[in-house]
């Protein structure tokens, strides 16, 4: 394998702007920003828009439709159980 050519892997910080949720995970993206973690060590911090914290799907607000197939539209249809 080639050396020197990999990006480096470390740990960072990852920010939820919009619910100010952090967690500490391993990257190999970069940023000029630092955070302090709770362990009293700083890593670099990425910005994200949204996480588990703040998707719908995780958090139990998406909305699902109740739409039916085939079968069920014909059933509404034609009064049948």
């Amino acid at each position: 394998m080639r050396q020197d050519i990999h990006p480096e892997y470390r740990q960072v910080v990852f920010l939820d702007t919009s619910s100010d949720f952090k967690f500490l995970s391993g990257s190999t993206l970069e940023s000029d920003e630092t955070i302090e973690w709770e362990d009293g060590n700083e890593y670099p911090l990425i910005r994200v828009e949204i996480s588990s914290a703040s998707h719908p799907f995780y958090t139990g607000k998406q909305k699902a439709d109740k739409v039916g197939g085939r079968v069920d539209r014909f059933k509404k249809k034609y009064n049948l159980s």
